[in-house]
């Protein structure tokens, strides 16, 4: 028997493929990285009998990255990023290990059948799962076809049975067209994000110069924006003039008549036409026409229209539509929901989509009414050569989907639905007069036939006054004439479903804000994807391009800069005084603006500072190395808390320390605020960690790692703790020497001094709980429970003090004391 491995893009999606081929006789178990299901059935394949794993990936399995010494921003020139930087592809998410995962589920199958959703990253997604299984998979019998590609639409029985009967093959120029696309993204991205983020960090106070980000994508998307809002900011708004006429034409009843000339912009010559026809009492009927007109059904629904849509009518994000849309699409209600296609294929079964809706209760009627009269063939849209038009495939009911669900199938629902029916039929009058001298018109609309607006109400033809029924030659005494005073408007920012727009006309930068290059590089990557161009040349090409654009914006950076100026204050001039510099003794300026630092405007220096927390000045205390003033950093009452030295943060003093260290992590050996002396032993859940004694925390009283976010809550209400130079003989901890309020001491027989081991004394397990800090941003350098660089080494070793001894019975029970 042969085995075979079957691959989707998703979990929902690789269980609902496999319960149809299956039939539902199918076994499902747990993948080792937990996060993808492994569904196994019998069956045949080429001609034999087969045993089936159908698994899944999470999207991509790789992912591309510089290798390690160019993602160190300090020491490599962004401009060497554009060819001089080796890259190396990555496991996208680690903690999956999906590699792995693949390479035990593929080891020992004959055969791969890649069930990736069909566009070009999953043409690409292939490749890496291919990468990964096929070392593993046995060896071919010869000339043995082993790797096969399955194409399909939608999940539904027939799409996902034909697919399996028609396999293929993967696509690799449409994976390698993905390949450049990420290399250019990577490279260009990269060196212009690195060199402006350099550069305007810290020269702006109230600048968030956190990070300056260049997106290929992005920056042109945002040139849109910018374009619009500078159209809006010099718009200079313009009186005109409209003359307006009324005429009776029954009892009580008149009709609005609009100006030939529509609007003139100077106002005396506007006074001069009111003037004229305001002689004339009466207004001629010229000329009355009837024409029979069409408003044309729309065309197939593509992934842009649906993100328009549901942008401007439903009021959904295009990330939220697309989450939506997916789900209903792995879950077999909606085709594939990424196309650029807006025409249906000649052999797509437009009828048998049509009578999945044909008991929905809200269009029910109209869909028994067209499969009974005949559908129209849908209007002949762009074919993309990609995949079919968005389309309902199977019914759903508002209690199934619930919500945002049901309101975007609902919409792609009618909107099929009017892909198939009639056009909107209307007749359109249209009355001219004649006023002295001047035009003017009057155009009323009668529908003759709904149509498709009966599907899609908000399209139909709006209700229009009705028109009197008259002669060229009729006469209708004038009610009313005047001049109405008007200003232009600009014009209104753009709206998400506007972007969305520009965005596809644009295929998505003066030269890198414009869509131009950006257009012009997906023109070259879709020719590698039909194998018109050679993917090295074009990588070259296009980075050559980039890297000379890039020389020129670093020459003419001081344009840019002067044009923050106008809208950013200089560093100098925002912050408040906060602590004193080591150097000139006079005060230096906290600013808060990302990042926050502290700026010395006298000796025109900036410190950088640890970030996503509060500083303040601490009791005007200084560094015993270079006489700044501490601060004191806090992550909120909850969190843990550290003093440090501006310049030693920066400046790291001793070998063993690293940029960006507070003195929690100083191995200072007498210094009051350092490792040395606050430090008392080891951290209970992470390796390299010391818990360090909060001397500011009182009266709720603390330690807290200086690698992680453990916090030990002890001795609330106390009035002094310390930490003694003696050490526990059990465990080698630093003793602590506590001094209780007499009033509130929990000690036995009114003491109220006792000193003793944190871990080890039983007098203290009762006041000492575990807690984890409560962390604001996950990018905080000691944050989440990561074991990140090395301080002052494990329990007491500096300052004369040993380590801590790890015996496994001792660690046991400290995890259990503390839980």
């Amino acid at each position: 028997m042969r085995a075979v491995l079957m691959v989707a893009e998703k979990p929902s999606l690789a269980q609902s493929i496999a319960r149809i081929l299956s039939r539902g006789n199918m076994t499902s178990r747990k993948g080792l990285n937990s996060a993808c299901s492994v569904h196994e059935y019998g069956g045949s394949f080429a001609g034999q009998s087969a045993h089936f794993k159908m698994t899944s990936v999470c999207g991509h399995v790789m992912t591309l990255d510089f290798i390690g010494k160019y993602n160190n921003w300090d020491k490599v020139d962004p401009a060497e990023l554009f060819s001089k930087a080796p890259t190396e592809k990555k496991e996208a998410n680690p903690k999956l290990t999906m590699v792995k995962f693949l390479q035990v589920e593929g080891r020992g199958c004959d055969y791969i059948v890649l069930w990736l959703d069909c566009d070009k990253e999953g043409e690409n997604i292939c490749f890496e799962v291919l990468d990964a299984v096929l070392p593993v998979m046995n060896k071919p019998r010869g000339s043995e076809r082993t790797v096969y590609r399955a194409k399909f639409s939608s999940i539904t029985d027939t799409d996902i049975c034909s697919a399996m009967n028609h396999l293929g093959e993967p696509n690799r120029n449409e994976a390698l067209s993905v390949d450049a696309r990420q290399e250019l993204d990577l490279r260009i991205g990269c060196a212009f994000t690195r060199f402006q983020t350099k550069y305007f960090q810290g020269k702006y106070g109230n600048l968030d110069s956190s990070l300056i980000s260049f997106g290929p994508c992005q920056t042109p998307t945002l040139g849109f924006c910018v374009e619009r809002h500078d159209k809006i900011q010099s718009f200079k708004p313009e009186p005109y003039w409209v003359l307006q006429a009324k005429v009776n034409h029954e009892k009580e009843s008149s009709l609005t008549l609009e100006w030939d000339r529509v609007r003139v912009f100077d106002r005396e010559i506007a006074q001069m036409f009111l003037n004229i026809t305001k002689i004339a009492k009466e207004a001629k009927v010229e000329s009355v026409s009837k024409k029979e007109k069409v408003k044309q059904r729309p065309l197939a629904l593509n992934t842009v229209e649906m993100l328009r849509v549901a942008s401007s009518a439903l009021g959904m994000g295009p990330q939220h539509t697309m989450q939506i849309a997916e789900r209903l699409y792995t879950q077999g209600y909606i085709s594939y929901p990424r196309t650029e296609t807006t025409h249906y294929p000649e052999n797509f079964d437009l009828k048998g989509a049509l009578r999945q809706q044909a008991n929905n209760p809200y269009w029910a009627e109209t869909v028994k009414a067209l499969l009974s009269e005949g559908i129209n063939r849908p209007r002949k849209g762009h074919d993309a050569g990609d995949h079919p038009p968005i389309t309902p495939m199977r019914a759903a009911s508002e209690a199934e989907l619930g919500g945002d669900g049901w309101r975007l199938y609902e919409y792609i629902a009618r909107h099929f639905i009017a892909t198939v029916s009639t056009d909107c039929k209307y007749l359109q009058t249209t009355i001219s007069f004649s006023i002295g001298p001047e035009h003017f018109t009057c155009i009323g609309k009668m529908v003759t036939s709904p149509g498709f607006t009966e599907i899609m109400p908000w399209h139909s033809i709006p209700l229009e006054e009705s028109l009197p029924s008259c002669e060229r030659g009729d006469i209708y005494p004038i009610s009313e004439i005047k001049l109405l005073e008007k200003q232009t408007n600009p014009p209104d920012y753009l709206t998400e479903a506007e972007l969305i727009t520009l965005m596809e006309k644009h295929g998505i930068d003066a030269e890198l804000v414009l869509p131009t290059i950006r257009s012009a590089v997906e023109k070259q990557l879709n020719l590698i994807s039909l194998g018109k161009a050679n993917y090295h040349q074009v990588l070259e090409h296009t980075l050559d391009i980039f890297k000379r654009k890039f020389h020129y914006f670093v020459d003419s950076i001081a344009g840019m800069d002067e044009l923050m100026e106008v809208s950013f204050s200089p560093l100098a001039d925002t912050g408040k005084p906060l602590s004193r510099c080591g150097k000139c003794h006079r005060f230096m300026k906290y600013i808060q603006a990302k990042p926050s630092r502290l700026h010395c405007s006298h000796c025109d220096e900036t410190y950088s500072l640890p970030q996503n927390g509060t500083i303040k000045l601490y009791k005007e205390l200084r560094c015993p190395l270079d006489d700044f003033e501490l601060v004191l950093w806090s992550s909120g009452s909850r969190g843990k808390s550290y003093p440090l030295c501006p310049y030693c943060y920066n400046h790291p003093p001793f070998r063993d320390m690293k940029k960006g260290m507070g003195c929690n992590e100083c191995t200072h050996p007498t210094c009051q605020h350092s490792l040395s002396m606050l430090g008392i032993g080891q951290c209970v859940e992470c390796e390299n960690g010391v818990l360090v004694l909060d001397p500011t925390s009182g009266p709720k009283w603390k330690m807290a790692c200086n690698k992680c976010n453990v916090v030990v809550h002890f001795f609330e209400n106390a009035h002094k703790v310390r930490v003694s130079p003696e050490t526990c003989e059990v465990c080698d901890a630093a003793l602590v020497d506590v001094d209780f309020n007499k009033a509130k001491s929990p000690l036995p027989g009114d003491e109220t001094q006792h000193s003793g081991c944190v871990f080890c004394d039983p007098v203290f397990q009762d006041l000492v709980e575990l807690k984890h800090a409560a962390m604001r941003h996950p990018m905080h350098r000691g944050g989440q429970g990561k074991r990140q660089g090395r301080g002052r080494g494990k329990g007491r070793r500096l300052g004369g003090r040993p380590n801590p001894k790890k015996p496994k019975d001792k660690m046991a029970a400290l995890a259990a004391y503390f839980v």
